[in-house]
């Protein structure tokens, strides 16, 4: 993401080890175009400090990179970001976040083994960079959500037009976010579980 200002959890974060409450651990995968926000997503979610894998941006990747609305970035996930948040005592979550540049999504299919659901993030500067995602994660049949990051100089537009430009079933939860914000991007993990859960009940969740 190309702006600062993420919370931050008060006090330390919790150690590595899993709560000894916790009876179930679920894996999610963040992904989306470049710079849409998926490190910050993360960061500001996970209650251990996250691992990230990131890479400063060099002249090599002019030209191979499409940094459109992200040209301030000086810095991008070159494998995977991995936080995790417990969403009651007993359900822990653990984020993958995905690199975002077309040149690693070969990495993609590690990260979705295994992976129960996912949260595509989105850019309203750049739509175009979500089709082949949501495409890439409609094809392996996984479940996902859709977030609609806010960025200061992005478009505003009604859920409905996003969701009709994005091509998406009535079915797939969209909703607003600010990945910035540890509240905001908890509710949108929320809501994957709660599409997830209704899923199950249907007997749609494989």
């Amino acid at each position: 993401m190309d702006f600062n200002g993420s919370d931050t959890i008060p006090g330390p974060r919790t150690e590595d080890h899993l709560p000894h409450t916790a009876q179930a651990a679920v894996k999610i995968v963040i992904v989306g175009g470049f710079g849409v926000g998926k490190t910050t997503m993360v960061g500001s979610v996970s209650e251990i400090r996250p691992l990230t894998t990131e890479e400063t941006m060099t002249q090599a990747g002019i030209g191979v990179d499409d940094n459109y609305g992200s040209e301030s970035k000086t810095a991008t996930t070159v494998a995977m970001d991995f936080g995790r948040i417990s969403i009651t005592d007993q359900l822990v979550l653990y984020l993958f976040g995905t690199p975002g540049q077309q040149r690693f999504w070969f990495l993609w299919n590690g990260l979705f083994e295994g992976a129960l659901g996912a949260v595509v993030l989105v850019d309203t500067r750049r739509l175009e960079v979500s089709f082949d995602v949501i495409g890439r994660l409609e094809e392996r049949g996984v479940p996902f959500v859709v977030a609609v990051n806010s960025f200061p100089d992005g478009p505003r537009y009604p859920l409905p037009e996003l969701r009709a430009a994005l091509d998406l079933s009535e079915e797939i939860p969209i909703v607003a976010c600010d990945a910035r914000r540890r509240a905001s991007s908890r509710d949108v993990l929320m809501t994957l579980m709660r599409f997830l859960h209704s899923l199950a009940m249907t007997g749609s969740l494989t």
